[in-house]
């Protein structure tokens, strides 16, 4: 199992702790990252990146909703 570490500021943070939307803005915030990763880890590069290693090329995110139990959330899922 691959292993992610999710990054998160402090303006963040205070907005988890003050909304009402909280564990929907998390659960965002980490899915987008998981999926930013793993698309970093298919092409065996990351965003802007030029190596040697590269396996092809990102075409930008759309929006793609998610309902959930928390709320709707909108994940950035790579372009075709």
């Amino acid at each position: 199992m691959a292993q992610y570490n999710i990054t998160v500021d402090d303006e963040f943070l205070k907005g988890l702790f003050t909304g009402d939307k909280g564990v929907a803005l998390l659960l965002e915030k980490v899915l987008n990252q998981v999926l930013n990763a793993q698309a970093s880890e298919q092409l065996h590069a990351e965003p802007y990146e030029r190596s040697e290693d590269r396996q092809g090329y990102r075409n930008g995110t759309r929006p793609h909703p998610l309902t959930t139990r928390v709320g709707t959330l909108t994940l950035r899922v790579d372009g075709h």
